[in-house]
């Protein structure tokens, strides 16, 4: 060991022999200006070096030889460079290392690759900026020492790789905020100390990588409000020192999470209301031994202010000018030492528990309180008083919890009275705020009530009350003796439910999925609840086929049945009120037997010609060649073994010369003409039913605006656009969900639109609904009113009603007559451009597939028996033809139910 300090050495110093046999040498306060690695080389057993209080100017990459040097204290020279790989030579022995106050500005990222290092001090420098990963390499390291370093960025990762930190000394720089960025990495820090900052913030999630501190110091910073979130995460926390802020707010619960501490210090802030009023402020702290009040401005203590310190031995209030304590106000706790001096207490006789308290504690060697108030106790201990009067306030009045409606007004009041004539003033507070700008009205009055008393009373006014306005509201009532505090009232602002979504009227088959939906806003959000024709009882829950889907506000029926039709009530209810929805679940079922279809004519039976032919089970009559004679009143009668059902239809069979002038120009003048055409008559029947109930439940469903059509698969093809809803077996099936005729383009309309016209008779009046070819003015529907039938109609600008008749009528009337091949297929072109779908039906079902336009043209089935629904091309046009869904003949089909639609269409038009 060679000890030369405060000496004039301007270089290391060589002793010889001995020189190799040095462990420590200590070289302080000299003049050395560098270290030279040539005089260091010769100390071969050297583990400790002091070269503080030299002139070092920077260390360089060979200032260090190759050593296994332990301890190296830099501290107190001038140096401002750490040139890379200064310290490389000592990374395999060097465990504490010493650079303070020095004129280091900036550290070099890895300048610190010294693997077994546990201690580094770099106090009073002057580092403004610490960047990440400025410490890496240190994996060792315990303790960091950067105090008085003027510190104002710490980034995010600054010290990362301190694996095995347990100890941060930060104090006196210019740090403003504890964030979880720059102590990121720090899961084993047990002790940080960030006093004598300007910090204002600590983030909610701050203490997240840092988790098993037990000591931290944020004293002497610029703290104002500690919110609940403050030191989340900290439960091993054992001392916290918030002492020297500016702290006027602490949150209900901020402690909460702090189960291991045992020592608060809070000397010198603002927070006289955390002893005044509140009961919450150190709630969870049942370890807590040791709690510092020094200098908070408290002038009174409640009998809950240390509700919760079961375990409390030390209480610090000194420098507080306390006036009033209420009786029991230190019960909860098992105090060993009360520091407690004040000369403002008011001795009046709610002080005449304590002095006998305090005597039988044995807690009077570190107590000092004597008498402010009255005026002639002044400067009395309190030992020697009797007190026999209350001047300072009393709470006689409370305000009261409240609930209102959002945009109405609410006022809270309350009452405060003295026994003394000094003025009261009054504040209100809101979750523990003062409102500066509050509505506020007070008025004083005197009082006789054992003796006379001054009463005060304050009312704050809240217009128009939001959201925001909720909160606990409390008054504060002061005068020259001290202050009272009222209980919290808690305001709660409340909004009526209104509907964001409502249920739709569903119609639907049995054994499908159902889906209402409903949604409502409201504060506090709504409830939402179902009821089935005003009650609880749902078949389908106790079924399990009920679902309720709160997140995307739906209410599900699966495999839905007849009993779950009904009125659905969606009720949206919160603590403001409630409001309903209804909508309407119509189920559509099938039955059996299915029924036998009759036809009838002028209420006889109906005679059947060659004429007549019988399609779908009897649900499809077709009169070929109709005349005046087939005009008239028909009626299917439809029945089975549980009842029987009729409909009826009026065919009204007219003669017009407007739908003759163009056929005129084409036939044989001498001939004349003759009319011919096809009347078909749709009958929806419904042929299933488990009793006459369901018939007449299901015909009156059927009275919607539900599109169908009809099949035969071995009378007739429909062209695959159109879906068949008709069974071989006679029995009627409903439209597939989500068909529509317009998407399918080939159903004909019934209702005229505002576009289209209405027909007038010959009489001059409104005649019945006509369709004719290319005019209205041939035929007469009787059929249900516009309010049944679907919107649908037949437009007067359809190109192919005017392209027909123009086509025709620029053909020779010899070259029409023969037919030939080309026009034919001229003809036929024209319906294949217009994808105009074409079919055929006989009565003996002798020809069931569908055909195209070229092959009708070419060669048209024959009937064997019957005369031919389309003519063949050496006959006169005379002839009828069926024809399904065409825009060309304008065949319509009724949307309606049991009751069919007639339609003449007069084929000399064509």
């Amino acid at each position: 060991m060679l000890k030369m300090n405060y000496n004039e050495l301007s270089e290391i110093p060589y002793f010889g022999e001995t020189t190799s046999n040095i462990t420590l040498l200590s070289l302080v306060h000299n003049t050395i200006p560098e270290i030279n690695a040539e005089q260091l080389q010769v100390y071969l057993s050297l583990e400790n070096l002091d070269l503080s209080s030299n002139l070092i100017s920077e260390i360089k990459a060979s200032s260090f030889p190759r050593m296994q040097l332990k301890y190296l204290n830099l501290s107190n020279n001038r140096i401002t460079t750490l040139e890379a790989g200064c310290l490389d030579n000592l990374s395999s022995s060097l465990m504490v290392i010493k650079l303070n106050r020095n004129r280091i500005s900036m550290i070099p990222p890895k300048i610190f690759r010294l693997p077994h290092v546990q201690f580094l001090e770099l106090k009073r420098n002057r580092i403004k900026i610490v960047e990440s990963l400025t410490f890496q390499g240190l994996e060792s390291l315990k303790s960091l020492k950067m105090q008085r370093n003027g510190i104002s960025r710490l980034m995010d990762g600054a010290f990362f790789g301190l694996g095995n930190i347990e100890e941060l000394e930060l104090e006196h720089n210019n740090l403003t905020e504890v964030n979880k960025g720059w102590l990121y990495g720090l899961r084993t820090l047990q002790q940080l100390y960030v006093s004598q900052n300007a910090i204002t913030r600590i983030s909610p999630d701050a203490w997240e990588f840092c988790q098993r501190l037990a000591e931290l110091d944020l004293s002497y910073n610029q703290l104002t409000r500690l919110k609940e979130s403050a030191f989340v995460g900290l439960g091993l926390l054992e001392k916290l020192n918030l002492g020297d802020n500016r702290i006027n707010h602490i949150a209900d619960g901020v402690f909460r999470g702090l189960t291991n501490l045992q020592t608060l210090d809070l000397r010198n802030n603002e927070i006289s209301w955390a002893i005044e009023d509140a009961n919450e402020a150190f709630v969870g702290l049942s370890r807590l031994d040791k709690l510092i009040l020094q200098g908070n401005q408290i002038k009174s203590i409640t009998k809950k202010a240390f509700s919760g310190l079961e375990g409390l031995e030390y209480l610090d209030l000194s420098n507080n000018a306390i006036m009033s304590i209420q009786e029991n106000a230190f019960a909860q706790a098992h105090l060993k030492e009360l520091v407690l001096n004040t000369s403002s207490l008011l001795c009046d006789c709610q002080l005449k528990w304590l002095p006998q308290w305090l005597s039988e504690s044995r807690l009077l060697q570190a107590v000092s309180v004597s008498c402010a108030h009255p005026e002639w106790l002044a400067g009395q201990s309190l030992l020697s008083v009797d007190p026999d009067n209350f001047p300072k306030p009393q709470i006689r009045v409370h305000p009261e919890t409240t609930v209102a409606l959002r945009g109405t007004n609410v006022t809270l009041m309350c009452t405060a009275v003295s026994s003394s004539d000094s003025p009261m003033a009054t504040a209100w507070r809101k979750d523990s705020e003062v409102l500066y700008d509050a509505e506020v009205e007070n008025f004083a009055r005197y009082q006789q009530q054992s003796g006379e008393v001054l009463e005060y009373t304050t009312i704050l006014h809240l217009f128009n009350v939001n959201f925001t306005d909720e909160g606990k509201y409390q008054c504060i009532v002061t005068n020259h003796f001290g202050s009272n505090y009222s209980n919290k009232a808690k305001l709660t602002v409340n909004e009526l439910p209104s509907f964001l979504k409502t249920p739709m009227d569903l119609t639907i088959r049995t054994g499908a999925m159902a889906r209402l939906e409903c949604a409502a806003e409201g504060h506090p959000p709504p409830q939402i609840s179902w009821q089935k024709d005003g009650g609880t009882d749902f078949p389908a829950a106790r079924e399990r086929r009920m679902h309720v889907m709160p997140e995307d506000d739906v209410f599900f029926i699966a495999n839905v049945k007849m009993e779950d039709m009904g009125i659905y009530s969606c009720m949206a209810q919160n603590i403001a009120g409630g409001l309903s929805a209804n909508a309407t679940l119509t189920v559509l079922a099938g039955g059996s037997p299915a029924p036998r279809l009759n036809w009838t004519k002028d209420d006889g039976p109906l005679t059947v010609t060659e004429r007549h032919f019988f399609a779908a089970a009897n649900q499809l009559l077709i009169i070929v060649d109709a005349g005046l004679e087939d005009a008239g009143k028909y009626t299917c009668i439809m029945s089975n073994t549980l009842g029987t059902e009729r409909g009826h239809i009026y065919l009204n069979v007219l003669a017009s010369p407007n739908c003759d002038s163009l056929q005129s120009a084409i036939v044989h003048e001498e001939d004349g003409w003759t009319t011919v055409g096809i009347v078909i008559i749709v009958v929806v029947c419904c042929v299933v039913g488990t009793s006459l109930v369901w018939v007449i439940v299901i015909y009156h469903m059927r009275r919607k605006n539900e599109d169908y059509s009809i099949t035969n698969t071995e009378e007739m093809n429909l062209p695959a656009d159109i879906p068949s809803y008709l069974s071989s077996q006679g029995t009627l099936s409903e439209p597939q969900e989500g068909y529509s005729n317009l998407e399918a383009g080939s159903h004909q309309q019934l209702m005229p639109p505002a576009g289209s016209y209405m027909h007038k008779g010959t009489d001059g009046g409104a005649a019945p609904l006509v369709i004719c070819s290319d005019c209205y003015d041939n035929a007469n529907i009787f059929s249900r009113t516009r309010e049944y039938c679907p919107y649908a109609f037949v437009t007067e600008e359809d190109s192919l009603d005017q392209t027909l008749p123009n086509l025709m009528v620029q053909m020779p009337k010899e070259v029409y007559t023969a037919h030939t091949e080309n026009e034919t297929s001229a003809l036929g072109n024209l319906l294949a451009d217009r994808d105009v779908p074409v079919f055929l039906t006989n009565h003996d079902k002798k020809n069931d597939k569908k055909i195209s336009s070229q092959q009708i043209f070419g060669s048209p089935p024959r009937l064997p028996s019957h005369r031919s629904l389309w003519p063949p091309l050496d006959e006169s046009p005379g002839s009828g033809v069926m024809v399904g869904a065409m825009s060309m003949t304008r065949a319509l089909q009724a949307h309606t139910l049991s009751n069919a639609s007639l339609v003449f269409i007069d084929w000399q038009q064509l």
